[in-house]
């Protein structure tokens, strides 16, 4: 062989040789995520930019789009029995709740879809026992005759439009005193724990609040849920963009069905994957999202002992009930992580009391100036919730009820004394509290 020819051959090789070692070298840099975090470090030295969504941008639909046409993979849901309409599909009856190995695989699965999947999966038979949602929906219909009766008025209602909804508030504490026994065996089903645990752990609490839609009724608009869901648009331009992603994670939705609910009766429309587009909260009201929502949604026919799970960043609207004589029925779950409260109790009416004449007195010298808002809303509560919407329902077209923080900055705007003010706010702690309508009931709503 020619000197030359060896030469070159032998460069070659070293070559091949070194690029191979870049290329582990590199292989071995990305399995340590080394790129993410130089990445992280040249971030840190940096302000990326503004910390909120500007109010003046258009959320991007080409994004929207790309993410929500993804497609649910059944490899990556293997103890599902079936991913249908891009929704995986479990089967209760199949798994032993026993089996703590195979009960940790399965709750992996559903945090990863809520957090990276479709964002919902519905369980089969989550009640197999259809004596228990029978006993229920007996409890249910009691509360719902003695409330009209006692109300004669339809309730307050987050988003749908019209009055062909019937909703019980609190469902979840007026079931326990309509009829101990059927709450017993209801909210004893190992399942919600599994469930509000494999995405929130330890420590939540559950509420409920029954919706059932009568023939004629119409859908709802898409939407996501609470906590930023309730904010309007102007609002909630104001959270920064962590507060955006954190808000999906405080909270479980879900339904369990009370009904069959047949694909005309208008079970949940969804939109797989949009729980993670990160402008969410700021777009479900804007027209092309919603013709978007219109055009793309899924919807998954249920039977009674069915539920539902959803991350409440996930656009999702309750659909239009076509039938002529059907009432579907569900009763919907929406539990809240422990890590929603504060770490020390304050009540706020006693200080607001001893600094109001202060406070009117500085509104009345500066107007409303950075240093009145920001006692305003270190000495008040700021956010309604909890509250009692028996007592205090979403205004109409508007989604909570007034703030201390709002009601005090009225009253100072108004030129109330302190005597008002403090009325005012009495009032409304009394009508917030669980004790505002329901008391300290012990017997049935009625027969």
């Amino acid at each position: 062989m020619p000197p030359s020819t060896s030469g070159r051959n032998t460069a070659a090789i070293a070559a091949a040789a070194t690029a191979a070692s870049i290329a582990s070298i590199a292989s071995l840099l990305y399995y340590l995520e080394i790129p993410s975090l130089l990445q992280q470090r040249v971030q840190a030295r940096t302000v990326g930019g503004p910390r909120c969504y500007s109010p003046n941008a258009k959320p991007s639909l080409p994004e929207f789009k790309l993410l929500t046409q993804q497609e649910t993979l059944r490899e990556t849901y293997p103890l599902a029995s079936r991913i249908e309409k891009n929704t995986p599909i479990y089967d209760c009856a199949s798994f032993d709740l026993t089996d703590v190995s195979a009960t940790d695989k399965l709750q992996d699965e559903l945090y990863h879809n809520l957090t990276s999947g479709p964002g919902v999966y519905i369980l089969k038979h989550f009640f197999l026992d259809p004596s228990i949602i029978d006993a229920t929906n007996q409890a249910f219909e009691e509360i719902i005759a003695y409330e009209h009766q006692a109300s004669g008025g339809a309730k307050g209602d987050h988003f749908a439009p019209g009055n062909a909804n019937a909703r019980i508030w609190n469902a979840f504490s007026k079931h326990a005193l309509q009829d101990p026994e059927s709450y017993v065996q209801y909210f004893s089903n190992p399942w919600f724990k599994l469930v509000c645990d494999s995405y929130l752990g330890p420590g939540y609490k559950i509420t409920t609040q029954v919706n059932i839609v009568r023939p004629g009724g119409k859908a709802q608009m898409p939407h996501r849920d609470y906590h930023l869901g309730f904010q309007t648009d102007e609002d909630v331009v104001a959270w920064p963009k962590a507060v955006h992603q954190m808000s999906g994670l405080l909270t479980l939705q879900g339904a369990v069905a009370h009904t069959d609910m047949p694909l005309e009766s208008g079970p949940t429309r969804l939109m797989p994957y949009s729980q993670t587009f990160g402008e969410g909260f700021r777009s479900y009201r804007r027209p092309e999202f919603i013709e978007y929502f219109e055009s793309n949604h899924v919807s998954v026919a249920l039977e009674k002992g069915d539920a539902v799970f959803f991350s409440p960043s996930l656009f999702h609207a309750a659909g239009e009930n076509i039938t002529a004589d059907f009432d579907r029925s569900a009763n919907l779950i929406q539990v809240s992580s422990a890590f929603g409260k504060t770490m020390e109790t304050i009540d706020t009416l006693p200080l607001i009391d001893k600094t109001y004449d202060l406070l009117a007195a500085k509104y009345r010298a500066e107007g409303l100036s950075m240093e009145v808002d920001a006692l305003i809303r270190a000495v008040a509560e700021g956010y309604p919730f909890p509250t009692n919407l028996d007592c205090r329902p979403p205004a109409p077209g508007g989604m909570a009820p007034e703030s201390e923080q709002q009601i005090l900055r009225r009253g100072i705007i108004e030129g109330w004394d302190r005597e008002r003010m403090m009325s005012e706010l009495d009032d409304m702690r009394e009508a917030s509290s669980a004790n505002g309508k329901i008391g300290r009931q012990t017997t049935v709503f009625g027969t």
